[in-house]
């Protein structure tokens, strides 16, 4: 009997050492197969995750985010301990003793997957569902689980728990285009992940393995099932008490509010920098590498110029007309249902905002906006020309709004009726010692239309271009007090062309007139004449010197701004006259480094001697007469030592203005976008001068402030001041002053 139980026991070590060979060899014959077709985990030594390219004003602010995932690196002592711990008590309770896989959880898993007929998901420990994330795919096989585990084998043989959790938690994805914990506090909580309570803590870890499906904006129900779930590990897991877990639990979720499209205040100037990033740098590095980019923009200056430029386009189209506005109800829309996104963010007085019509009286229209309920006065609508409130709208239209007053406590609003106006516009500032970008608007609305007009629009120059003749003029030995000749005129025109006879604005002749009442006044005849003294040919080579790219004509037409040219080209042109002639090229961009900090690009002021100095401070002095008593005098109420030009072209289908004081110059064009008139009478004395003014006034107002004198314009050592009959002081290039010897 003894035999016989030796002899089994015998047979049966045999067959368990076979068993195990065979076990061993399918293993390895797996590890061989596979282990070739995995990646590197010493990759992860240097792993750098994708984060978010961010776009600083001059202040530091930020003003535009770039990224495929929107992601904050943090490391480990940044991450709360009651955020670590709820997501290692919801996900993985043994992540601190285990090598990467938990056996008894894929037994389990493997049993089920037998019982369900299907590929059961759970048994993947924190270490394993990193490398999945970094490395594999979501697809439920064999051949991913299998090279799962060895990844994460070689993870935990690599690395520490606190590298692999910290890797982890900057990994995961929470919903909404956050990834990590840094983005996911910040989304859900408006915090730091540092700054998470115990309740919130457990939100986010409990809502990792459904992301989108379980967050609190989604379903808040599974949000708080799950949170409740992970505060209720961590007690098991003694992590915190039951007594915290209970009260933790009763607490309702709280969180920042709906996420919303990041808003930029400058979105124009932010795509002209986006284009140029990934022209230097490719678009992987733009949007994956997270770079810091310190740019130019003066945040303050950019808002009051959009304010300035919406505020403007809307009370010269205004002047259009009121418009039919959409009626939500012949849409099919419920009224009672229809919710307006512009209603999620706060109303304020001075906002325009959606609204939609409840209701009329013959004085009187109701409107609800939100949670205000609206009442648009007669004064409110008079500029419409309709006398009764029934004749202009209709229950269910949507209409605009500008906010008057406001009762918060009552939700009720007093405001006036307004449009969103067809008229396009922009606005450029430009530091003129520098070439510094500060300001950049290419249109009334960045989401309506991205097309940058500041840029990328080549508009005829009308007056704006008389800037170049006079500076030719100047410099070529004319001064203010040359008498030109205001009368009738007509040139040759070329062959099969007929005579070229230009005519003033007002239709009228001043006979002889100085050089500096021509400019003055903007007389378009006396400008002809000069052109032609001069030579086409040798006018456009000083536009070429001032720094205008665009192709202008050599034909006297070009005096009047028949040519074309962008918002930018004029207004830096213009910069180089209060900077002594020096033209500084334009840049927006002044520093970007990578997220260790190195730079990777850094620029300077490119300076361009463009004109003569001496040339430069006449030709300012000329246009500072614009403002002080030319088509530009409304400016002068500013009271402060400004230039500038405006610039009106044939049938009012462009109107400009490019100013300048000794610091910043500021261009301002208006126009649509398709040539046609703006309205009769339309200059740009009359539609782009006040746009500026109110730019101007905000940069004057913050100087005043911040307790700096007012600037002036330095004049080089060789010109000389005279004063005629009338008090006129005029400047002169020595040797060219009125009774000087004639060298």
């Amino acid at each position: 009997m003894a035999t016989y139980v030796v002899r089994v026991a015998r047979q049966a070590t045999v067959f368990l050492l076979f068993l195990l060979t065979i076990v061993l060899g399918a293993v390895s014959g797996v590890l061989f197969a596979f282990a070739g077709d995995l990646p590197q985990i010493s990759a992860l030594d240097d792993y750098a995750p994708s984060t978010i390219t961010r776009i600083h004003a001059s202040n530091g602010e930020v003003v535009g985010e770039f990224a495929t995932q929107r992601r904050t690196v943090v490391t480990y002592d940044e991450i709360s301990p009651l955020l670590r711990n709820a997501i290692i008590a919801a996900e993985d309770k043994d992540f601190d003793k285990h090598v990467g896989l938990s056996v008894p959880r894929i037994l389990a898993t493997l049993v089920k997957d037998i019982l369900e007929r299907r590929k059961a998901g759970g048994a993947s420990t924190i270490t394993q569902q990193l490398a999945r994330n970094l490395f594999l795919t979501f697809e439920k096989t064999w051949e991913r689980k299998i090279k799962e585990a060895i990844l994460a084998i070689q993870i935990e043989k690599r690395y520490t728990k606190r590298e692999i959790l910290t890797m982890y938690c900057n990994t995961i994805y929470f919903g909404h285009g956050a990834y990590g914990v840094e983005a996911a506090s910040r989304l859900y909580f408006g915090k730091s992940a540092k700054a998470l309570a115990l309740e919130e803590a457990a939100l986010i870890a409990g809502i990792i393995q459904g992301n989108v499906r379980q967050s609190p904006y989604i379903n808040p129900e599974a949000a708080m099932r799950r949170r409740n779930y992970a505060l209720q590990r961590m007690a098991e897991e003694a992590f915190i008490t039951e007594a915290q877990a209970t009260t933790a639990k009763a607490s309702p979720v709280k969180t920042a509010g709906l996420p919303t499209q990041p808003y930029s205040p400058a979105p124009y100037f932010v795509e002209e920098v986006r284009q140029q990033l990934e022209a230097s740098f490719g678009a992987k590095q733009l949007y994956e590498n997270g770079l810091s980019v310190q740019t130019s923009l003066d945040l303050p200056l950019q808002i009051a110029a959009t304010r300035a430029l919406q505020a403007g386009l809307r009370r010269l189209d205004q002047r259009r007309g009121f418009r039919k506005p959409t009626n939500l109800l012949d849409a099919g829309a419920d009224l009672d249902a229809y919710r307006h996104p512009r209603w999620q963010g706060p109303m304020v007085v001075g906002d325009v905002v959606p609204a939609v019509v409840t209701g009329t009286t013959t004085t009187e229209i109701q409107a609800r906006a939100g949670r205000l309920d609206v009442r648009i006065p007669k004064a409110g609508f008079d500029w419409t020309g309709k006398t009764t409130a029934t004749a202009l709208v209709s229950r269910g239209d949507l209409v605009q709004v500008l906010i008057e007053q406001l009762e918060e406590s009552a939700h009720t609003a007093v405001a006036r009726l307004d449009q969103e106006p067809e008229l396009q516009g922009g606005i450029v500032a430009l530091d003129n010692r520098t070439g510094r970008i500060l300001t950049m608007v290419g249109g009334f609305d960045f989401d309506r239309s991205k097309f940058n007009r500041a840029v990328q629009a080549s508009r005829q120059l009308g007056s704006t271009f008389k800037l170049v003749v006079y500076t030719a003029a100047i410099d070529r030995g004319y001064t203010p007090a040359s008498t030109l000749l205001d009368a009738p005129v007509s040139f040759p025109g070329g062959a099969g062309s007929p005579p070229y006879a230009p005519l003033n604005y007002d239709r009228q002749f001043q006979g002889p007139i100085s050089l500096r009442r021509s400019l003055e006044q903007s007389r378009n005849v006396p400008t002809v004449r000069l052109m032609n003294a001069l030579g086409p040919k040798q006018v456009i080579q000083y536009a070429e010197k001032l720094g205008f790219t665009s192709t202008i004509p050599p034909y006297l037409s070009s005096a009047l701004g028949a040519g074309e040219a962008t918002l930018m080209e004029i207004t830096s042109a213009f910069s180089l006259f209060p900077n002594q002639g020096v033209r500084m090229t334009p840049y927006q961009i002044l520093r970007v480094t990578d997220r260790e900090g190195n730079a990777l690009e850094e620029n300077r002021p490119v300076p361009t001697e463009a004109i003569r100095a001496d040339t430069a401070f006449v030709m300012t002095t000329l246009l500072r007469g614009v403002v002080q008593h030319g088509t530009a005098a409304r400016a002068a109420a500013l009271q402060w030592p400004l230039g500038g030009k405006t610039g009106t072209t044939d049938d009012f289908t462009d109107a400009w203005f490019i100013g300048f004081d000794p610091d910043i110059t500021i261009g301002v064009w208006v126009g649509f976008d398709t040539k046609r008139p703006i309205g009769q009478g339309q200059s740009g004395s009359v539609a782009a001068l006040p746009i500026w003014i109110d730019v101007m006034q905000h940069w004057i107002d913050r100087q005043r402030k911040a307790g700096k004198g007012v600037p002036e314009f330095p004049a080089p050592g060789n010109i000389v001041f005279t004063t005629d009959d009338t008090g006129q002081q005029d400047a002169f290039i020595a040797g060219t002053e009125p009774g000087a010897e004639i060298r």
